[in-house]
């Protein structure tokens, strides 16, 4: 019940851990003052430029609200690439397109977000979620609007498949965020640059003349023609031929040492993306509950003990007229809610009980990564800071759970044992 969230604080939080930062990014990534993270395929062939950026919280809002719609523009952009014969888009569908359109354009204002919602590539987890994929780049250029509600340019077509690639990258990055691989809310991931060696284009050239030359697998002389031309074309160029076109349907055509250059490109956006958001704040966003309680006056303290033991929140508290009776509305995460019920029963001894209905989510405030440096703080949570925080508690039992690396000392003082009763 955790999502992750990018934190909007530039400068807090982070001045004690930049080492512990960069030491988790990788030497042949290279880190921009401003966070942008600018990572090169294995063969050397396409450059990407990545920076993350935290989106409004009405944004978020609205694009949740949104999912339904926005899961239909992705089926009406699929059926077009595709090129199947599909009937006109309704009216209401397209009102409603352009005023979720209207309404991005709203709120998100400001210099730092000039032309973004134009800039919106893809949607994501899963092609409808509350986190956006905006193309900065001026090589390459495509809009999530072109699908339903324009038209498509002629380089979106071109590098078509390359474009799926950068998407598909995106979406594997925010299904698993790189705290305990819950997915992403609220972030905005900018793809400032995508450079293309001259190798990679000429590839995509020849892949696109040998579906000309040879479309429904017929005219095997013909398409032995076509890949000889090209072979001699990139020998002129003084390209060391990087790619090795296979003739068998169904098998990748842009493939080389490392892989096919499609997945190559999933896999380095996918890892520019969690490195942009590592090299800011992050925060974890939990699960809430409303709980309603009924007390009498006699259990109060222990029902308000028993809250504050569970990281529980008191909104609203009010006497029920002409009873003994405390009606409280407070605010849970769903993550500590196991076991409550039990726990206010038997600490009031019957006198209270709760009712839990899921609210909504919320940010935790603490640095899950945080560790006490200056002595004030030593002095306050101990060198081993043995109360942790929220965030951190619930980034290691979901990191436990699903069985990936816990940062944790199973020995604290390996001293060894002594006996110090003599033997008679």
């Amino acid at each position: 019940m955790v999502n992750e969230e990018i934190g909007r604080q530039q400068k807090v939080a982070v001045i004690h851990q930049t080492k512990e930062e960069q030491s988790k990014i990788p030497e042949g990534v290279h880190v921009d003052s401003d966070g942008l993270i600018t990572l090169t395929t294995p063969n050397k062939l396409a450059t990407l430029s990545v920076r993350a950026v935290p989106l409004p919280e009405e944004v978020t809002q609205i694009l949740e609200e949104n999912s339904d719609l926005i899961r239909s523009m992705e089926l009406l952009t699929s059926s077009l690439n595709e090129g199947r014969n599909t009937q006109a888009i309704h009216q209401k569908t397209q009102e409603k397109i352009w005023e979720f359109k209207g309404k991005l354009e709203q709120h998100l204002i400001g210099r730092k977000w000039r032309n973004t919602v134009d800039q919106i590539w893809s949607f994501g987890p899963r092609k409808c979620g509350p986190n956006i994929l905006v193309s900065r780049s001026e090589d390459f250029q495509n809009s999530v609007w072109s699908g339903p509600a324009g038209r498509e340019s002629k380089e979106a077509s071109r590098f078509r498949d390359f474009g799926n690639s950068i998407v598909s990258g995106f979406q594997l990055a925010t299904l698993s965020g790189p705290m305990c691989e819950e997915p992403l809310m609220g972030v905005c991931f900018v793809l400032e640059k995508w450079e293309l060696n001259k190798c990679a284009e000429q590839g995509a050239s020849d892949r696109h003349n040998q579906e000309q030359c040879d479309p429904a697998g017929e005219g095997q002389e013909e398409g032995k023609a076509c890949q000889s031309g090209d072979e001699n074309h990139e020998r002129q160029d003084g390209c060391s031929k990087p790619f090795e076109d296979t003739s068998a349907k169904g098998d990748s055509p842009v493939t080389d040492c490392y892989g096919p250059f499609s997945g190559q490109l999933i896999a380095t956006m996918k890892e520019a993306c969690r490195y942009a958001l590592q090299v800011k704040p992050q925060r974890l966003m939990a699960a809430m509950y409303t709980c309603d309680i009924m007390a009498t006056s006699d259990v109060l303290g222990r029902v308000y003990a028993v809250l504050s033991k569970r990281e529980g929140r008191v909104l609203q508290e009010e006497m029920k007229e002409g009873t003994d009776m405390f009606i409280i509305k407070a605010v849970l995460p769903v993550a500590e809610s196991f076991g409550f019920a039990d726990e206010i029963r038997k600490r009031t001894s019957g006198l209270a009980s709760p009712q839990l209905v899921f609210s909504h989510w919320e940010v935790i405030p603490s640095d899950p990564f945080w560790v006490p440096t200056t002595e004030e703080e030593y002095l306050h949570f101990g060198e081993k800071a043995d109360s942790e925080n929220q965030a951190r508690k619930y980034m290691n039992a979901v990191r436990k759970r699903k069985g990936l690396y816990v940062e944790e000392k199973i020995v604290e003082h390996a001293e060894k044992q002594r006996t110090l009763s003599k033997n008679k």
